[in-house]
C-alpha cells in the first residue's frame, strides 16, 4: 500500500481575509488547496478599532476540520498587534487594530534603530504598548498567530520573526532586548523559531513557522540565486531584499528601511509600502469590482501621489483623499491608474534604495502574493524599475508556511534555496520585461 504523501495544514490570517490551506508535499512539488476562507477586518467597539480573534479562531477550527488528516498545524498572520492575557490565562480584550489612532503622534527615542533596526511605523508593537491601559492587568502578551496558536495548544511562546516587528527584540543578538523591555517583567513569552515545535492540537503537531506573513512568503520567492529584490504584494507591499546580516546605518535609519527576522537566519531588509489596501478601501467606497476598472485603467491617466502619506491608513472615503492630496477630480479608472502609478513608483524606489544601502545587487524582481495578480501593477512594476519581473507565486505565504512544517517533518530538506526550487518546479510564474 502506497504511503500518504505529507500533508499539512497553513493557517494564514491576513488583514482582510484569513483562510486554513492543505499543503501536500513530494520529493519534486509542494502543491496548496484553500480548504476553508472567512472574512476578517477591524470591527469598531467603543471608538476603537480591533480584531474579533474569537471569532478568527472558531474560523480557524472549522478549518482545521475542513483540512482533514494532517501531519503538522502551522499559523501566520499580520504583524505588530497583540492580545494581552491576565493572571489566569484569559484574553483581556479583543486586541487592537494597528489602524486605530491612539498611537497618533508618537516618536522614537534617540537611539532607538542602533537596537531594534526597524523602521518607524507608529503602530509598532512598543508604541502602542505606550497607550495601553491594560497593561498592568496584564500577565502576558502574546502576538495575534502565537495567540491562536495558544488557543489550540495550551503553550505559549513568541515566534520569532513576527517577535521582530515589535520593536523590542535586539537585532544583533536575536533576543528581547534587555534595555527596550525593561519596563515589561514578565510580559514578553519565550522565543522560539520556524520549524521548532510549538504544542499539539488534538494530538497534531503544531509547528512554528515564519508567522509573520511576509517571512513565510518571502521563502516561497521562486529564485534561482542570492540577486533579487521581492515585493509581498497585498494589504501592504513589503519590498526588500534578502540579507545575512542588519544594515544599521545612520542613512538607512533616514530611508525609513527595516530589518526584520527572517527564516534560517536571515534579514528581510525591506521597506513598507501602503500596498492594495488603498485600491480595497476604493472599491469598498464604491462597492465596486477590480476587474472592470483594471481594463479602463489601462488606457486611463492617472496623477502620481505618495501612498505612504499617513493619510491613507486609516478605513475611509479612499478616492476622495487620494483626489485632495492629487488636487483635482478622478474618475474611479482615474483614481485606480493612479494607485497602480503610484505604488510601481514607490516599488522602484524602495527597490534602488535597498541596493544603494546594502550593497547587494539585484537582477530581477520576484512579486509575490495576491498583488502578483495585477497584470497591470506587475507590467508597471517592471517598467519602472527597469528590471524583469516575475509574477508569482499568488499563494507565497501559504506555500512557505507549508515548507516550513515539511522541513520539520521531514518531507523537505535543504536550505532555502531546495525549498524555493520545489516551489519553482509546482507553481505557475510569468515573467514581465520593461518596456
Amino acid at each position: 500500500m502506497t504511503a500518504r504523501p505529507t500533508a499539512v495544514a497553513a493557517v494564514d490570517l491576513g488583514a482582510s481575509s484569513g483562510r486554513v490551506v492543505r499543503g501536500v508535499v513530494t520529493d519534486d512539488a509542494v502543491h496548496v488547496e484553500e480548504v476553508h476562507r472567512f472574512a476578517n477586518g477591524p470591527v469598531h467597539q467603543g471608538g476603537s478599532l480591533r480584531w474579533d480573534v474569537r471569532g478568527l479562531h472558531r474560523e480557524v477550527l472549522e478549518g482545521l476540520r475542513l483540512a482533514g488528516e494532517v501531519d503538522s498545524i502551522g499559523i501566520d498572520s499580520w504583524a505588530v498587534d497583540y492580545g494581552l492575557l491576565d493572571a489566569s490565562g484569559e484574553l483581556l480584550a479583543d486586541p487592537f487594530c494597528y489602524r486605530d489612532s491612539r498611537t497618533e503622534g508618537v516618536t522614537p527615542a534617540e537611539g532607538l534603530y542602533e537596537v531594534n533596526g526597524l523602521q518607524f511605523q507608529p503602530f509598532n508593537t512598543m508604541f502602542q504598548l505606550r497607550a495601553e491601559s491594560l497593561l498592568p492587568q496584564a500577565s502576558q502578551l502574546l502576538l495575534i498567530p502565537d495567540l491562536i496558536s495558544y488557543w489550540l495548544t495550551g503553550e505559549r511562546g513568541a515566534e520569532y520573526t513576527n517577535a521582530t516587528t515589535t520593536g523590542l527584540i535586539d537585532v544583533r543578538t536575536g533576543q528581547w532586548s534587555p534595555e527596550l523591555t525593561r519596563d515589561l517583567p514578565g510580559l514578553l513569552p519565550p522565543l522560539r523559531h520556524p520549524g521548532d515545535p510549538a504544542g499539539a492540537f488534538e494530538g497534531v503537531p503544531v509547528t512554528a513557522v515564519g508567522s509573520h506573513d511576509t517571512a513565510s512568503a518571502v521563502v516561497a520567492v521562486p529564485a534561482t540565486n542570492d540577486r533579487f529584490a521581492y515585493i509581498s504584494c497585498g494589504t501592504w507591499s513589503l519590498v526588500g531584499v534578502e540579507l545575512p546580516e542588519p544594515v544599521l546605518t545612520e542613512e538607512s535609519r533616514a530611508a525609513n528601511f527595516t530589518n526584520e527576522g527572517g527564516v534560517d537566519g536571515t534579514i528581510r531588509y525591506l521597506r513598507n509600502v501602503m500596498g492594495l489596501w488603498l485600491l480595497q478601501e476604493c472599491l469598498r467606497t464604491w462597492n465596486a469590482r477590480l476587474e472592470p476598472l483594471l481594463r479602463e485603467a489601462a488606457t486611463a491617466s492617472g496623477a502620481v501621489f505618495d501612498p505612504n502619506d499617513p493619510v491613507f491608513l486609516p478605513p475611509g472615503d479612499m478616492p476622495a483623499r487620494i483626489e485632495r492630496w492629487c488636487g483635482k477630480s478622478l474618475s474611479p479608472p482615474e483614481v485606480v491608474r493612479s494607485v497602480l502609478d503610484s505604488l510601481a513608483l514607490a516599488h522602484r524606489d524602495a527597490v534602488e534604495d535597498a541596493q544603494r544601502l546594502s550593497g547587494k545587487e539585484v537582477e530581477v524582481v520576484h512579486v509575490v502574493g495576491g498583488g502578483s495578480q495585477n497584470e497591470l501593477l506587475c507590467q508597471l512594476t517592471a517598467d519602472a524599475c527597469g528590471l524583469p519581473v516575475v509574477a508569482g507565486p499568488a499563494e507565497a505565504t501559504a506555500l512557505g508556511n507549508v515548507l516550513v512544517q515539511a522541513r520539520a517533518v521531514g518531507a523537505a530538506h535543504g536550505t532555502l534555496t531546495d525549498l524555493r526550487e520545489l516551489v519553482r518546479r509546482s507553481q505557475p510564474l510569468r515573467r514581465y520585461e520593461p518596456r
